[in-house]
């Protein structure tokens, strides 16, 4: 049972249909592509609503991270190196909780090979830099939407982002808007495109013909 449950497992890895995990030896700055993952924070406050600090307000997308990439799988934890008290107070509102600060530059961030303030800018600019069409800056009401629509409607108002370029994480076996994930190369510089990995992976996220993105309250 065992012996045919790691075979299994390792077949499924290798045939790209299990998400692969950082890897040992990961070195800051090596590594193939940016993901900016950007949250949709009431699909988010459903599941956690006991979050004070981000629950409750008005957010709809809010930066989860930036992620350095390899084809297959990602580095993380690449150095020891802490978060400086300064960073957040210089880069206040760049994350919807404080928590994430040092989540996200002790996992992401130390893998970029930036220093965190080239590493916190980038991300502030690329935040910046993406457009929230009208429609999903505070939906009083729910949306309802397909894949190739979403993805549409962030290309209509980034048109340097194709659609290629957008991978969906979804909820609820399919069924809710959960994140958005922008890959970009590794100066941040122009949208590429997403790996087959990714879209392995929306494929298994995102199973229904629409999704329902939750309304701001």
């Amino acid at each position: 049972m065992r012996a045919g449950l790691l075979a299994t497992l390792l077949t499924g890895v290798l045939a790209g249909l299990l998400p692969v995990a950082a890897r040992a030896g990961d070195v800051p700055g090596r590594f193939d592509f940016y993901v900016l993952a950007l949250s949709w924070s009431p699909d988010y406050c459903a599941a956690r609503p006991q979050d004070a600090e981000q629950c409750g307000r008005p957010y709809g997308f809010v930066l989860h991270g930036l992620w350095p990439q390899y084809q297959r799988g990602y580095p993380a934890d690449c150095s020891s190196e802490l978060l400086q008290p300064q960073i957040e107070r210089q880069f206040a509102g760049l994350y919807p909780s404080r928590k994430l600060y040092r989540h996200e530059w002790q996992k992401h961030g130390s893998c970029s090979g930036l220093s965190q303030q080239q590493f916190h800018q980038l991300a502030t600019s690329l935040k910046a830099k993406v457009r929230i069409p009208a429609a999903y800056q505070a939906p009083a009401q729910p949306l309802r939407r397909s894949l190739p629509q979403l993805k549409a409607d962030l290309s209509a108002a980034n048109p340097w982002l194709p659609a290629s370029a957008i991978s969906v994480a979804c909820s609820g076996g399919g069924r809710f808007l959960q994140e958005v994930r922008l890959c970009l190369d590794k100066q941040g510089s122009a949208a590429v495109a997403c790996s087959e990995q990714m879209q392995r992976a929306e494929a298994r996220s995102c199973r229904q013909p629409d999704l329902l993105v939750r309304s701001v309250r």
